[in-house]
């Protein structure tokens, strides 16, 4: 049996309908801006529950802006957690700011008992990640940030659809990233971002910034940039929006699967706890195992095509090399590092490829 990784010949193997929304796009020759992002961009908005959300030509992107809108320049400190997706840490350096890690918790995100404790004069922002559609304990989050006087940017870029408490991940900072990647909850045909605030001059700023610093073709306000999200994007994230829910619930059903079938394995795989109040978006479903790349092999020889993210944390990459990081600095995040695992658990895997993933991993362990 084969149990896909990627799934979106499937997701989209009905196209008829997103062709109609393009014609009715390529109609009016609005390729830049104009009301087909407008129109997903207040739909992103009413979804997540805040009054802006800004449209960018991708997550990175958003991440980057977002620094930037709360005040972040060159020589500033943004507190982030230590195994994340690269983009994060690059946002932070492309915002000219030094990335500075904590590290993690057994649910695989930011520890917030550490975060306390690497807050400098320099702190200029607090950059908490979903990571794989996990949410960290924002509560906490906040009353460390708002103690500090620090302003929070999460990195929701994995997490659309995923809560805390009935709250939507992404809404908690004064401005957050997400990210419409083609292997994100909300996806795209390429590349999008979105950033949402509920602060007025944030979004004019970002408004601005993202569009050359323009109010019109010919008076510009602020130097700005190109990273505008795509008018074609926006058409797509506007179908897909409308099925993101029934997504989400069919990948909490699957990830409980699951998490039911390892369950007297902990000896050897072990998912993350799932806090009552949390709903996981889960755009990955990671577990710790024991020989984690020796199990990796053996569910790929069985055709299940399980992924590791990610063998090497960024602290200890080359690109990281002069942060002054060195092995063991973040010795829980170096752990997960060697052994957590990805398994498919997306909205088209079925019962019986959950069932058969289950055999396989208790075949690797039995041998």
């Amino acid at each position: 049996m084969q149990v896909k990784y990627n799934y979106l010949d499937q997701q989209f193997a009905e196209v008829e309908g997103y062709f109609q929304d393009l014609r009715q796009l390529v109609a009016t020759g609005e390729f830049t801006l104009g009301p087909f992002v407008e129109a997903f961009e207040k739909k992103f908005a009413a979804y997540i529950g805040v009054k802006h959300a800004i449209g960018t030509n991708t997550g990175t992107g958003a991440l980057i802006q977002s620094l930037k809108a709360v005040g972040v320049q060159p020589g500033d400190e943004v507190i982030t957690v230590a195994n994340t997706f690269i983009a994060t840490v690059g946002a932070i350096v492309a915002a000219g700011a030094r990335p500075v890690f904590v590290d993690c918790d057994d649910r695989y995100q930011i520890d917030v008992n550490l975060i306390a404790g690497a807050i400098t004069a320099k702190t200029k922002a607090i950059l908490p990640v979903h990571w794989g559609g996990c949410s960290p304990d924002m509560d906490k989050v906040m009353a460390i940030a708002d103690k500090h006087g620090i302003p929070v940017v999460e990195d929701a870029c994995p997490s659309v659809g995923a809560t805390v408490n009935g709250r939507k991940a992404g809404t908690f900072g004064k401005v957050n990233a997400f990210s419409m990647h083609p292997l994100k909850p909300l996806n795209v045909w390429g590349d999008g971002g979105i950033i949402v605030t509920n602060d007025d001059k944030a979004a004019e700023f970002l408004r601005l910034y993202r569009n050359h610093g323009m109010v019109d073709r010919d008076h510009i306000e602020i130097w700005g940039i190109n990273d505008r999200l795509q008018p074609f994007q926006a058409v797509v994230g506007s179908r897909v929006l409308d099925t993101v829910e029934g997504l989400v619930q069919l990948r909490v059903r699957n990830a409980q699967l699951l998490d039911a079938g390892l369950k007297g394995l902990e000896a050897h795989i072990r998912p993350p706890a799932r806090p009552a109040g949390n709903r996981e978006a889960y755009q990955l479903y990671l577990a710790t195992a024991e020989r984690r790349d020796e199990l990796v092999k053996f569910l790929i020889s069985r055709g299940v095509e399980a992924k590791i993210h990610y063998p090497i944390p960024i602290h200890l990459q080359n690109c990281a090399r002069d942060l002054g990081y060195r092995k063991g600095d973040f010795p829980v995040c170096e752990k997960q590092a060697d052994e957590i695992l990805t398994l498919p658990a997306h909205q088209h895997i079925n019962e019986e490829q959950i069932a058969y993933m289950v055999s396989v991993i208790r075949e690797f362990y039995a041998r």
